[in-house]
């Protein structure tokens, strides 16, 4: 949210005063948010700025909310598209092709459905290989300048997700090829503290990360993204390079390429990948959403209800079922019974009574030989 205030909303209505930002200065800060950003950050973006309108009016600061008015206006809209997820091929293929230090990272988010911060966050305590869980007690973030803090997981709440037993064996491998490294940040906040109350929220925390750079340290997202993930997307045959950058190491010339990855292709499609894998097995939403750390349920439907194979299709057979002919008789389909009659001879005579709509019984008994002798009673 930071970010998208500092980065978006203050370069593009900063300098109005308040009482200015009528219905003209929202078209425009709309047309020029949409070339910048795509819709559906645009969406996130235009609720921020709605929010701090809103404290405005709270405050008194404004009689009323400008984009809550029944106006020209209309708050852009993402286009409705739902989540992707990668085949188990397109997972290993991009696992193969990243560092080894950095696979653990693939595993975590196919394996637990972490959000790339709590990933990057995740400590050797975190796993408790007894109880057969993770706890997702943090994330790792950067404020607008760059720095780096820890923080709760997003919806500021802490959670426990099943440790499937094969990756209890990869993060085991893990730790003793690659040992943790400590690492020491401000808590919620990196700015420094004004007040005796922020200084004991934002007291520094120190945390035995699992994913650490070669050197040791803890991973910059951006670089991370740009150096490993995305050239491991190419070298899986994903993305293409769109250009390349030079670089001037004294008397040396590097050319690096540069490459753009479409946004479903980023960390956040393991996590969809995750989801898509629990439902497909028929694992409940309410669990689903309580594991990925969702606010309700609801939100986990609105993702990935079309992972759900034959949704509702128990609801149309248990309806077809209360709407079946109490006379018809209910016979399974693979009884004895239902088999052998599927596969009588053809019967001139019951042909013939049929089309002439005679009423008829049908009387099935074992022969001495184990075939099946029919008698039809006309009624």
């Amino acid at each position: 949210m930071r970010s998208r205030i500092w980065n978006h909303i203050i370069p593009l209505v900063g300098d109005y005063a308040l009482r200015e930002i009528d219905a003209s200065a929202l078209r425009t800060f709309k047309a020029a948010l949409l070339t910048g950003v795509e819709e559906s950050t645009a969406e996130v973006i235009w609720g921020h700025l709605s929010s701090i309108l809103g404290s405005a009016v709270d405050d008194q600061r404004l009689l009323r909310n400008p984009m809550k008015a029944k106006n020209s206006v209309k708050p852009p809209r993402a286009i409705d598209s739902k989540a992707k997820a990668w085949s188990r091929e397109v997972v290993d293929a991009v696992r193969a092709e990243l560092q080894d230090r950095y696979q653990i990272a693939v595993d975590l988010g196919i394996g637990l459905g972490l959000r790339q911060g709590e990933a990057f966050g995740l400590a050797e305590e975190d796993f408790d290989f007894a109880a057969g869980v993770v706890h997702i007690r943090r994330q790792l973030r950067w404020d607008i300048k760059g720095r780096p803090y820890f923080s709760l997981p997003k919806g500021r709440k802490t959670r426990e997700v099943p440790l499937p037993a094969n990756l209890a064996l990869r993060a085991r491998a893990h730790f003793r090829r690659f040992p943790s490294t400590s690492c020491t940040l401000p808590w919620r906040n990196p700015e420094a503290p004004t007040t005796a109350l922020e200084e004991r929220q934002r007291k520094p925390i120190t945390v035995e990360l699992i994913l650490t750079s070669s050197h040791g340290n803890r991973i910059y997202y951006r670089t991370w993204n740009d150096r490993s993930w995305k050239r491991a997307l190419a070298a899986a045959g994903l993305i293409k390079p769109v250009g390349e950058k030079v670089r001037h190491d004294g008397n040396r010339v590097r050319r690096v390429l540069l490459y753009a990855a479409p946004r479903e292709d980023m960390f956040h499609v393991l996590r969809h990948t995750y989801a898509s894998v629990q439902l497909e097995a028929g694992e409940s939403v309410v669990s689903l959403s309580k594991w990925l750390g969702h606010s309700t349920p609801k939100v986990t439907l609105d993702h990935y209800a079309h992972f759900m194979p034959g949704a509702g299709q128990r609801g149309i057979a248990a309806m077809d079922a209360w709407l079946r002919d109490p006379s018809r008789p209910k016979v399974p389909e693979k009884s004895l019974m239902a088999c052998r009659a599927a596969h009588l001879p053809p019967n001139m005579q019951v042909k013939g009574m049929v089309r002439q709509g005679a009423d008829m019984s049908v009387k099935y008994k074992e022969t001495a030989r184990g075939g099946l002798a029919v008698n039809i009673i006309e009624c």
